[in-house]
């Protein structure tokens, strides 16, 4: 009750201050037109004693120019008097000669008892005389004023009434307003006091009310019919099961949008959040075809068109299934009908499944299969080239061709079997296969991976040097798979290397890490910062004006997995574009398993 009074006390101290701020706005727009309409008065009034000044003076030079000099006086008293006795408003006339001096001063008889008159208007006396103007005199004319005095005090007047009236009328319409609003909101609050106290299904019902007010109202007893609904069919269980069903939605690994009959977003789990990269309250309660992927577009318009135009006992058997990107994701979207234990259709829910791996997955093997296709067709071409042309025309050839050619065929082997083997290596770890390990000499592998490839240093006149710490111990390792890691380091060295070059290879103790550091640096172009972040990613190639070598992407690939996975090693690269680049890895040193398993 004190909460009540309270509320109308205030809504009468704000009609109140209404009022008052509606008064005092009136009156000073009464008071700013008054003026400025006397002032636009008192302008016209000049203008016309102005008006009638000149033409007084024209007419007066006109009717004595050519009068003789001793009835000039009666003249102008006669023709004064005219225009007094016409003119009430003209109380006053006085003619002056070139000088100054005083010829003739009339006035009329019905303003005597004024003293002054209200405006007084001067306009000089010119004749024309051979051409040139000539000033004879002057003439006065006052007003007494009478007329605008009646006409501001009929404008005031009419003013205050106007004004008057429509501050009653504001007034009025402030008070109405504010009955019909205190008479709606006492009806609402009624149909609240009904359903506080339990009586759900109650309705409320007002004749001339706002169309907003009716929606309102309307609101309320659909709210009051579901309550009512909601308490025969047993509230708490309703609720127990809502969160249930809440809390299986939130614990689904993939994204799940559930929407209403109307498109409106009603319930939506945390992975599709994170998926669609929004929070809850800026998916709950919207059009789920609002919602705009990374580059703008709209990425669920069509699809939901798509799925209202096709019959549900179609789309029940056949959910539609699409892609869409946000940022860096694929997300696979399926869309599904809801249905009601009695088979009513209720909305829609939209399943979304992270495939940005995937779909990684099918670009690499698809890359892949490219690089490997385009990377095997070329040295096949140039060997079947090359023996299809010895088979035919060997014999026409002389020994130095002969070798150059078989020597072409060599190297063309070689890389073949590079790859094939890269190709291979690549599948045996893929598939977890085993890969044994023993005590070896690490400084003997990477003489017998220099070695192995002197034959290619030859071609570019390279020159390789190895340097190493002293008390290099012994490694548990698996030599075939460092000596491949090793060859990898030192062909790419090669192919990257000037002419005239030279490759160092260098075999570390690094005592504090407990741990042996192979690397091999060259002079070559270097690698750009962008690229050595993905240098050792699978199928990652540089493609670039530098770098134009060619291969499968898979070589450095597995000299990680080798290393790392492995033989817990660790594999990096340091380069600077222009200056060359250094590639290296570094084993533990201490005993380990003979044999491991990949994970």
């Amino acid at each position: 009750m004190e909460n009540k009074q309270l509320s109308l006390t205030t809504q009468n101290r704000l009609i109140i201050f209404g009022l008052i701020l509606s008064t005092f706005l009136i009156i000073a727009i009464a008071i700013f037109a008054i003026f400025n309409i006397q002032k636009k008065l008192n302008e016209g009034y000049q203008n016309f004693g102005r008006v009638i000044s000149k033409a007084l003076a024209i007419e007066s030079v006109e009717i004595i120019k050519n009068a003789p000099q001793n009835q000039i006086n009666s003249i102008l008293k006669n023709h004064s008097d005219s225009i007094l006795k016409s003119h009430n408003d003209i109380v006053l006339i006085e003619f002056r000669n070139s000088n100054g001096k005083l010829i003739y001063s009339g006035c009329n008889q019905s303003h005597e008892t004024n003293n002054k008159p209200t405006i007084s208007v001067n306009s000089p006396m010119i004749i024309n005389t051979n051409g040139q103007e000539k000033t004879i005199g002057s003439v006065t004319v006052g007003l007494s004023g009478n007329i605008i005095n009646q006409i501001s005090t009929t404008t005031r007047a009419s003013l205050l009434f106007v004004f008057t009236v429509a501050w009653i009328v504001f007034a009025f319409v402030i008070l109405i307003n504010t009955y019909l609003i205190t008479r709606e909101l006492r009806i609402l609050h009624d149909g609240v006091q009904k359903i506080s106290s339990g009586q759900f299904g109650y309705k409320i019902t007002g004749k001339d009310v706002s169309s907003e007010v009716q929606e309102l109202f309307q609101a309320f007893n659909d709210m009051s019919a579901k309550l009512h609904i909601y308490e025969e069919q047993n509230i708490e269980q309703l609720t127990l099961e809502k969160n249930k069903l809440e809390a299986v939605l939130m614990s689904i690994a993939n994204g799940v949008v559930v929407c209403d009959n109307n498109d409106n977003v009603v319930m939506v789990n945390n992975h599709a959040q994170k998926l669609l990269e929004a929070e809850e309250h800026q998916l709950l309660d919207t059009k789920i075809q609002q919602y705009i992927d990374s580059e703008g577009n709209f990425c669920f318009r069509d699809k939901i068109e798509e799925f209202k135009d096709t019959p549900l006992e179609i789309i029940e058997k056949k959910p539609i299934e699409f892609n869409i990107n946000i940022d860096s994701r694929v997300l696979k979207s399926i869309i599904s009908p809801m249905f009601t234990s009695n088979q009513d259709y209720v909305g829609y829910i939209i399943v979304l499944i992270d495939m940005t791996k995937e779909a990684e997955m099918d670009k690499m093997r698809s890359t892949f299969i490219s690089n490997v296709s385009h990377e095997l067709r070329t040295p096949v071409t140039v060997l079947r080239s090359y023996i299809d042309t010895l088979y035919n025309y060997g014999n026409e050839f002389d020994y130095e061709t002969q070798k150059e050619f078989i020597g072409t065929i060599n190297q063309e082997i070689i890389r073949l079997n590079r790859m094939v083997n890269d190709i291979l290596d690549f599948s045996r770890m893929e598939s977890n296969a085993q890969m044994e390990k023993s005590m070896n000499n690490i400084v003997k592998a990477v003489e017998d991976c220099v070695n192995q490839v002197q034959v290619l240093t030859k071609e570019h006149n390279l020159t390789i040097s190895i340097s190493k710490d002293e008390n290099i111990p012994e490694l548990m390792f698996n030599y075939d798979g460092i000596e491949r890691a090793i060859t990898n380091f030192l062909s790419n060295a090669i192919k990257y290397s000037p002419e005239n070059g030279t490759i160092r290879v260098k075999i570390s103790n690094l005592a504090e890490t407990e741990e042996v550091e192979v690397t091999v640096s060259d002079e070559g172009c270097g690698i750009a910062p962008e690229h050595q972040k993905k240098i050792f990613d699978r199928f990652y190639r540089v493609e670039n004006n530098t770098h134009t070598v060619k291969g499968t992407g898979l070589g450095l690939h597995l000299v990680k997995t080798t290393i790392e996975k492995y033989h817990n090693g660790h594999v990096f690269v340091k380069s600077e574009v222009g200056k060359g680049s250094t590639f290296g890895f570094t084993l533990p040193i201490g005993a380990a398993d003979s044999t491991e398993l990949v994970s």
